[in-house]
């Protein structure tokens, strides 16, 4: 797959990595201001879109609240990096949706033809629609990272559309179209081999899906990682920031570094990136 040459924006900025990192470590506004050493009127211009934070203050700031210093100050400076271009065994659609004030990725992944295996559903079918490509008209299967509006708005329309009925996903009660997959239970469909990582944290039921051809030992070349990672971030930590840091964490340490990774916001990254830099993984 060609990477897109019109790649998004990150999904977070600098004032929204500080404000996740501080509900992370439980301490209120003075307190990390007093014992970072960084004037407490600063900290809330750069929660507020308005930094203009030294090098040194993001390095003190990363040590009180346990962020990758080299990762801060790249997200800070405008200068995180992006995966280099590369090819994947099979051709990756990525469906950018808006949805409020930012945008909701889906992905449709197809090994040839006009069928193809689609991950989430995006804000609205609308959206979904207005995002689809010609040249994919039927679905071999369905999968869901999470139960949020903004990744199964279409849900219900793409499985009366395509005829399937069912969709795989985190297990759930709410759904009883859900083929629930738990940690490491496979689907081959299509030519591709897709396993579950249940990952919650940002919602009680989340999971991640890593993809690969069928046949080639080895975890595969792409990770669908919903709201846990984002290129320079994590989602929020809504049911559980211990759990979401904890998952995502186990997640990178298992994965090969050139896996690309595409995420629920935001644009395309690589697990060795986020290795590397993404603020929250030390």
């Amino acid at each position: 797959m060609p990477m897109n040459a019109t790649m998004p924006a990150l999904e977070d900025e600098l004032g929204d990595v500080l404000e996740k990192a501080i509900r992370h470590v439980g301490l209120g506004l003075e307190m990390v201001a007093t014992t970072a050493g960084v004037e407490l009127g600063r900290i809330k211009d750069a929660l507020d879109y308005r930094s203009e934070l030294t090098t040194s203050e993001l390095g003190r700031l990363a040590g009180v609240l346990h962020l990758n210093e080299v990762g801060l100050c790249a997200l800070a400076q405008g200068q995180y990096p992006s995966p280099e271009a590369g090819r994947l065994p099979f051709r990756l659609h990525p469906l950018r949706m808006p949805y409020g004030v930012g945008v909701a990725n889906a992905y449709l992944v197809t090994t040839g033809g006009d069928s193809a295996v689609l991950f989430d559903t995006g804000a609205s079918h609308a959206e979904l629609h207005r995002a689809w490509p010609a040249s994919i008209t039927r679905l071999d299967a369905v999968f869901v990272t999470h139960y949020e509006a903004e990744h199964i708005g279409g849900l219900d329309t793409v499985l009366r559309e395509s005829g399937l009925g069912h969709f795989y996903g985190p297990p759930t009660g709410r759904w009883p179209e859900c083929r629930g997959l738990g940690e490491g239970e496979k689907v081959v469909v299509a030519g591709l081999q897709i396993t579950a990582l249940h990952t919650p944290g940002h919602a009680p039921e989340h999971n991640c899906y890593t993809l690969g051809l069928v046949g080639p030992a080895g975890p595969g070349d792409l990770l669908i990682s919903g709201d846990l990672i984002f290129a320079g971030s994590l989602g929020g930590g809504y049911f559980c920031c211990k759990r979401q840091l904890a998952h995502a964490r186990r997640v990178l340490e298992n994965l090969p570094d050139n896996m690309l990774v595409a995420p629920g916001h935001g644009p395309l990254t690589s697990v060795g990136i986020e290795r590397r830099f993404n603020p929250f993984l030390i």
